[in-house]
């Protein structure tokens, strides 16, 4: 499966269309709805084992270029240069959006309580009102296929116009995914990960510079540098896949 000639907005790389605009002009393709994927290095260097996680990336409808290790690579590859445009970035900007603050608008899917907890605490600070049923736990999704019919259900009674998905990478674009094909209408579905964890301390703050620095890795590898430090030796396996494959969708190992 390949995704048609990509418009003058993006940048075909290993076969997926990434934007190559603002955070701004994100939000505005968003208003119509649709899937929106920021994917990092350490899943995506598994695009060629990984057929759900590849499925959901080529069917998004917006993938932004949040890797500071693919836009550094791809930059030194290619004689055409893309710019990155970071989750955290966009999530900044999206949370000042009044229709996606506006209560009952949004519905927010929390990776466990504890992060649940901290990430309403700091948007309840920002002036944004979560009701009880706009908030769902995610429950521990199979590494193969996704069904949850609960989140189904309650998705398409409340039919809220945005849902922002904060679970794992790897596991939230198969969720939007899921989500895109299966609801009854077309909600603005954000695949936003870790990016509120930042804003709310439920991992390490970064300060707008160093996101805009590429230093977003670091500071999370200083944080917690058992967790992160493998977790980014791993993602350098993305490089051969770039070396080789560039614009091509790559081969599927099975």
């Amino acid at each position: 499966m390949t995704q048609q000639a990509p418009p003058s907005s993006t940048h075909r790389i290993l076969g997926i269309d990434f934007f190559d605009g603002s955070a701004h002009a994100a939000i505005e393709i968003m208003r119509h709805g649709g899937l929106l994927v920021i994917p990092a290095a350490p899943p995506l260097k598994d695009l060629d084992r990984n057929p759900g996680y590849r499925d959901a990336l080529l069917n998004a409808d917006l993938v932004l270029t949040d890797s500071a290790f693919m836009v550094l690579v791809w930059n030194r590859l290619q004689s055409t240069p893309i710019k990155r445009l970071s989750g955290l970035e966009y999530l900044r900007d999206l949370l000042l959006e009044p229709d996606l603050r506006k209560p009952g608008n949004t519905l927010w899917i929390m990776a466990s309580p504890l992060s649940a907890e901290r990430n309403l605490d700091w948007l309840r600070g920002q002036g944004i009102t979560i009701p009880e049923d706009h908030m769902y736990m995610a429950p521990m999704y199979s590494s193969d296929s996704i069904a949850d019919p609960a989140l189904l259900d309650r998705l398409s009674r409340l039919r809220p116009q945005h849902i922002i998905i904060t679970i794992g990478g790897g596991t939230q674009e198969r969720l939007g995914f899921y989500l895109k094909r299966s609801l009854p209408y077309r909600p603005a579905i954000h695949c936003i990960g870790a990016a509120i964890a930042f804003l709310s301390g439920d991992q390490v703050h970064i300060p707008v510079w160093a996101d805009r620095f590429y230093l977003g890795w670091l500071f999370r590898s200083l944080s917690e540098p058992k967790r992160f430090i493998p977790r980014y030796l791993d993602a350098f396996k993305l490089y051969p896949l770039l070396r080789r494959y560039r614009d091509r969708l790559p081969d599927l190992k099975t």
